[in-house]
Formats: structure tokens, sequence, C-alpha cells
């Protein structure tokens, strides 16, 4: 049982949380922090907050438990804010998209990552966005990543996967490079794949034919382009490396299929087709293993 629970950005993420948590009866109070009055006062007649405020330092006081529901460009402030106001024995947690990032906003603010800071990442969500966006089964049977610092006791690691467990979701652990590297990869990658397809559609001169003739399949593979722009911008500027590497890589590979068809190959474009099919019915199996 979580007596007090600070939620600071309360959105899709935080507020499906509070909402999970809610539901398992395993929190008593939570308290929202956010710079918007009526963003706060929508969540609190939703029933996802008891109560708000405005600042960090005050929403920390007497909590247990904090996470870190801002966007990554806010991340540093955030953290600047609640220097001197985490009372002993709080553990503070975040669900930033790229944990290399929050490491080093933490050491820019204080030196070396503090012990009660623990790094984590929900690998949820959907393309809406805002408190009203948030339901209590978001993190259900999903995954967790926390990439614990070399400053956390083992308490406090466990403290954060408890929550989590708790809220529905599957909780494992991993090195923070390793975390960008992966979720480069599956995440990031997608969303700039996604983006600049239907911006380079866009572009063409018969575009409005393009759009009016697309078909189910182009809206489910660019359904994630409806997300936050600004965010996804930021997301992809703080793993720049990992999604440098990441977009090459498919360059490449788009290359040589790009090849094979203008070559007329059409063996190797049915071996490009069937491999992809077979590892998505793993993909799939993975996930209904899961549930």
């Amino acid at each position: 049982m979580i007596r007090r629970l600070a939620i600071i950005g309360v959105g899709l993420i935080g507020g499906s949380l509070a909402l999970s948590l809610r539901r398992h009866a395993a929190v008593e109070e939570v308290v929202g922090c956010g710079r918007s009055a009526a963003n706060l006062e929508r969540a609190r007649s939703l029933g996802v907050i008891d109560r708000g405020c405005h600042d960090p330092a005050e929403a920390v006081r007497g909590a247990d438990l904090v996470v870190i529901c801002v966007p990554l460009r806010a991340m540093c402030g955030v953290l600047a804010a609640l220097e001197g106001a985490v009372e002993p024995g709080t553990v503070v947690t975040d669900a930033g998209s790229v944990k290399g990032s929050v490491i080093e906003d933490a050491r820019t603010v204080y030196g070396t990552p503090p012990a009660w800071l623990v790094p984590g990442h929900p690998i949820a969500g959907t393309e809406n966005s805002g408190v009203e966006a948030a339901f209590a089964e978001l993190y259900d049977r999903r995954r967790v990543i926390l990439t614990p610092t070399a400053e956390n006791p083992e308490e406090a690691v466990e403290r954060v996967a408890a929550m989590w467990r708790a809220a529905g979701a599957q909780v494992v652990r991993m090195e923070a490079d390793h975390h960008d590297e992966v979720l480069a990869a599956t995440s990031h990658l997608p969303h700039a794949l996604a983006y600049a397809l239907v911006d380079a559609l866009a572009g063409w001169d018969d575009r409005q034919e393009i759009f009016e003739y697309a078909a189910g399949g182009f809206r489910d593979f660019t359904r994630i382009a409806s997300s936050d722009p600004a965010m996804w911008r930021d997301i992809c500027t703080a793993n720049r490396a990992h999604v440098v590497a990441a977009l090459r890589r498919y360059q490449e590979d788009l290359g040589r299929l790009t090849d094979a068809l203008a070559a007329g190959d059409d063996d190797r474009v049915l071996r490009v087709f069937e491999n992809a099919q077979e590892a998505r019915a793993g993909f799939l199996r993975l996930l209904e293993g899961r549930s």
C-alpha cells in the first residue's frame, strides 16, 4: 500500500498509473502536480488525483513514492525543483522514454545521480495524450523497464518495481544505454518512419488522391504519427545516436529491397516478405505468452 503517491505531470501515463493503483486498492492518496490549474481540476473531477499543486517541491512533501511524467525537455527543470525537497525515505522514479537523457539530467543538477532517483520507463501508451485519455488498464501485462544506477539501494528499486507490479505491469531491469538502443529500434524508429512517410506523401503532387484512396493498412501503419510531434522530436533528439544508427541500418535494408525490385529479383523480394511475416508471427506469439 502506497500511503501517498505524487505524480508530477498528470496526463495519460501518470493518470493511468493513478487509476490502476486505485483499481487495485494500492494507494491511499494521490497528489498531482502541474502548471495548468484547469488540468489539475479536471484530473481531480475524474478521480485521478485527490488534490493538486503547482510546485514540485510541495508535491513531494510527505510522499512515499514520486513519479515524474513530464516530457524529456522538462525533466532537468523538475529535478532541479526537487533539490533539497525529497525527504528521507521518499523514492522518486520517472517515465521518460530515454534513460541516458534522464540520468544525464540528474548529473547536471546533482553531480551524481541521487540515490532516491530510480530511472524507469513503462512500455505502454497510445497516440492520445492528456488526463482525459488515461485509463486504468493501460499497464495490464505491459513491460516496465527499470534502469537502476550504481547509487540506487536495492530497497528503493524494489519499491518502484512493487508499485508497477501493483498496477498490473511486468517489471524487468536493464542497463540504461542498452534500454536506449533497444527502444530506438522498437519505438523511436517506428515513430520516425510513420512521421516521415506521411510527410513525404503530403509533399507529392497528387497527395489529395493518395490520401483519398488510402486503405486501412495505411491508417494502421501511420496511426502513431497522430502522437504529439514535439514530444517525439524531443525523444528522438535525446536518443539521437541510437536513433540515427537505427535509421541508417534501416536505410541499408530498404536500399537492398529497392535494388531487388529494380533488378526483378522476385525471389529476393519474396524472402524479405516471408521473413517479415514469420518474424511478426513470432512477435505476436510472444505477446500472447505474456497475457
